[in-house]
């Protein structure tokens, strides 16, 4: 991990901003779906081995449609295969950005709670007298741990 703390900030019409450009992405791409996991599942995966199958799969196709039942429409498959190559830069841009927030949001958020964990242990150490117990208490709650349960080792009988 980088050793550089984070120093930053973002501003409200910057965020505002990153909002409306993720709402303008949806909008340029109305044909996205939410597939639920069980259909995640069962669906066949497209990767690099089966980029090239795909490929080469249309290729025979548009080469020898009177092979292909009349009920087949090469013109959607056609669709589907551009779509998924113009798609794939797309999901490569968003993945990476996605990582970078993910990991920026994850280290800021640890480099705060490091911080009032310090507080909270200052505050534990020199907050007595100070008006602190209740504020010391509440923050404490964060650390009680609830009973583990015993489970009885009697025989049943």
């Amino acid at each position: 991990m980088s050793t550089t703390p984070i120093s930053a900030t973002l501003a409200q019409t910057d965020r505002d901003a990153v909002l409306q450009a993720i709402t303008t992405i949806k909008q340029k791409l109305p044909f996205l779906v939410d597939l639920s996991a069980d259909d995640r599942k069962t669906l066949p995966k497209m990767g690099d081995k089966s980029r090239a199958f795909v490929s080469k799969a249309l290729e025979v196709a548009a080469q020898n449609p009177e092979f292909l039942p009349r009920s087949f429409d090469l013109d959607e498959m056609r669709k589907d295969v551009q779509l998924f190559e113009a798609l794939y830069p797309v999901l490569l841009s968003l993945t990476q950005l996605q990582e970078l927030v993910d990991d920026t949001s994850l280290a800021v958020g640890s480099e705060a709670y490091a911080a009032a964990l310090q507080v909270y242990n200052y505050a534990k150490a020199s907050g007595q007298g100070a008006g602190l117990d209740t504020v010391v208490a509440e923050m404490g709650k964060r650390f009680t741990r609830k009973p583990v349960k015993v489970e009885s080792k009697e025989p049943m009988l």
